[in-house]
C-alpha cells in the first residue's frame, strides 16, 4: 500500500521498503531502526537512511505492533519527535527538494511509525 499526501508542495508517500521502486517515489528515506530483513541495499533503493528519526528502541519493543497499545505508541513517538528537532529538521531539508518516500519495514500499513511521522510533518 502507497498512501500519499501533499504537504507544502511537497508529496510525501508511505511505503513497505518491500514494495517495488517507482521513479515517482522521489528521495526514498528509510525511517527505521534497524535495516528490513532479507533485503539488500540494492533492491531496497534507498536515498537515505534516517535511523534516528525512528522510535527509540525501547519504545519500539514496548509497543510490539499492539494495536492496543497504538493511540499511545502516536503520543510517545510525538513526544520523542518533539525532543529531536536536529533530525526532524534534517528531514524537512529533504522535503524540499521536492517529493519524498517514508519507507519503513512494518507489515502492518495503518499501525506504524511512517504513519505517524507524516502527519506529524503535515502538522
Amino acid at each position: 500500500m502507497c498512501d500519499t499526501i501533499i504537504c507544502s508542495n511537497t508529496m510525501i508517500k508511505i511505503k513497505r521498503v518491500y514494495e517495488l521502486y517507482d521513479v515517482k517515489d522521489g528521495k526514498r528515506i528509510l525511517i527505521d531502526r534497524l535495516w528490513p530483513r532479507g533485503l539488500s541495499k540494492e533492491k531496497a533503493k534507498v536515498d537515505v537512511w534516517l535511523k534516528d528519526i525512528a522510535p527509540s528502541t525501547e519504545l519500539r519493543k514496548w509497543f510490539g505492533h499492539d494495536i492496543d497499545r497504538w493511540s499511545e505508541f502516536k503520543v510517545r513517538y510525538i513526544q520523542e519527535l518533539d525532543s529531536n528537532k536536529v533530525i526532524v529538521d534534517r528531514l524537512r531539508e529533504y522535503m524540499k527538494g521536492g517529493s519524498i518516500t517514508l519507507v519503513y519495514g512494518a507489515k502492518d500499513e495503518i499501525h506504524n511509525d511512517a504513519v505517524v511521522l507524516r502527519e506529524y510533518l503535515e502538522g
